[in-house]
């Protein structure tokens, strides 16, 4: 059988957009599932929306996210080069236009901006495009290389007729076909001797051998261009998976504004790039079971194309941050901390075992940033509501939280040992000698020393971490509040 190769080839425009990265994912999956080769191209032939240092972003998520290449600018595997303006260079995409041209299959065309300006317009998926009238297709070859003698600007366009229709199969969506009527005329080699996007893409596939190409289903539209372009040279096309759009909680499409649409985002809120894989493998495909946490390896083995959805695939973030949290619950406890260390250091400037605060946290967060909201009464008790102390199912009133915090303050005033074992059995000889449950004792210290309704630990782990003299502040402040 043919070796699987696949390609991601991204355009250096800025972040890694949620849907480029999950192309990424699915290109490599698809490779590694099957043994095969996942090759890194860069497209940088539209110059004008070239944003520097984006190539480094590219390169950055792929290291990140695991995505490694077999083949890339900086691992030649026979193929390169694999930079789209260094193989304009070499003269290999006007060498075949011109081969197109000799066929038929394509045709120098000279009309000015002018002209062009006085074409009909179509609106095509929400844009206006002028549609080519075929002009430049009556000149005659002299005409040609007259006005190609004398310097005339020019472009190249696909010679697509005007009659029949042009089929192509899609892998998820089965054979599509469509008249050649809805077909324009596309430039393949620009003004500036560069080619389009499209032509570029068909050329690189075929001398890089790739086998299976997998896109966005935005590209089903410009898929019969490609396939008369593999047609017109008698080269075999590749296997195509069109993948499902990505939407927001509204099913309208993914966007910048939504704050969460590129990769960088989602690990500058917090988010490992671990969880970030596992999630956008599900945006679009399932496993056959019910299963929802996937390592890398484990996704490369279960990984099937075909299980791929035509459905769009809704970005929950809220799933997303459950994912993150089972990650993080996971985490070695070393990582976790170097991880979490920034947050906590931000939320706690006392000097406190850090370590500890982060054990705490460690299963109670789903991003990082949780941390701080969670931990900031370690550095100093918030303002709170006396409400606190009423807690039903302890049967605590704001009267019995007073009266169990006057009578423990001489207790604790009076004890020396403030580690988390010794003030536990403290509590508990103090709840059995007035005939007190635990909860009865511990909720109204846990109150007064957070002064928070949700805490990552008990009042005895708060008071070991705080120590004795902020614990009897904070309790006389809680008896205080309450009226006594």
């Amino acid at each position: 059988m043919e070796k699987i190769r696949t390609r991601y080839a991204p355009s250096p425009t800025g972040k890694m957009h949620v849907g480029n990265l999950r192309t990424a994912l699915y290109e490599f999956l698809v490779a590694k599932h099957a043994g095969g080769d996942f090759m890194l191209r860069i497209e940088d032939t539209d110059q004008e929306r070239f944003v520097e240092g984006a190539i480094d972003i590219i390169n950055h998520t792929l290291e990140q996210t695991g995505l490694y290449h077999d083949e890339g600018p900086d691992k030649d595997g026979g193929y390169g080069p694999y930079v789209q303006s260094e193989r304009v260079k070499t003269g290999i995409y006007m060498k075949y236009a011109k081969e197109l041209v000799e066929k038929g299959e394509a045709y120098y065309c000279f009309c000015d901006k002018a002209r062009l300006e006085t074409l009909k317009t179509e609106v095509v998926e929400g844009k206006e495009i002028s549609i080519y009238d075929k002009h430049c297709l009556s000149l005659s070859k002299e005409e040609v290389e007259a006005n190609l003698a004398a310097g005339k600007p020019f472009v190249i366009r696909q010679n697509i007729p005007n009659e029949g229709t042009t089929t192509f199969t899609d892998e998820l969506y089965g054979d599509i076909t469509v008249d050649n009527a809805e077909l324009d005329d596309m430039i393949l080699i620009k003004s500036d001797g560069y080619p389009t996007y499209n032509f570029a893409n068909v050329v690189d596939d075929h001398t890089m051998n790739i086998t299976h190409v997998v896109r966005g289903n935005e590209y089903i539209s410009s898929s019969p261009k490609y396939q008369r372009l593999y047609d017109a040279f008698g080269w075999k096309s590749p296997v195509y998976i069109h993948l499902p759009l990505i939407t927001d909680e509204n099913h309208k499409k993914l966007s910048k504004r939504c704050g969460h649409s590129s990769f960088e985002d989602l690990i500058e809120q917090g988010f490992v790039s671990e969880a970030i894989v596992n999630f956008i493998a599900l945006l679009g495909w399932s496993p056959e079971d019910n299963r929802e946490i996937f390592s890398l390896d484990e996704l490369i083995k279960e990984f099937d194309y075909h299980r791929i959805s035509k459905s769009p695939a809704v970005f929950d973030i809220v799933k997303l941050r459950w994912m993150n949290g089972e990650y993080l619950k996971a985490m070695d406890p070393e990582r976790f901390y170097e991880m979490a260390e920034p947050f906590l250091k931000k939320a706690i400037t006392k000097d406190m075992d850090l370590k500890k605060v982060a054990a705490m946290v460690k299963t109670r967060i789903e991003v990082f940033p949780d941390i701080e909201e969670m931990v900031d009464f370690f550095n100093e008790l918030p303002e709170y509501d006396t409400e606190m102390y009423v807690h039903k199912k302890m049967k605590t009133t704001k009267e019995s939280s007073l009266e169990v915090l006057k009578q423990l303050l001489p207790v604790l005033e009076a004890q020396d040992d403030y580690s988390n074992d010794a003030l536990y059995a403290l509590f508990q000889n103090f709840a059995a000698e007035h005939e007190y449950k635990n909860g009865y004792v511990l909720w109204p210290v846990r109150t007064a020393v957070s002064g928070k309704q949700m805490t990552p630990a008990g009042a005895t782990e708060i008071m070991e971490l705080i120590g004795k003299e902020e614990s009897l502040e904070r309790i006389r402040k809680g008896i205080s509040l309450l009226g006594g």
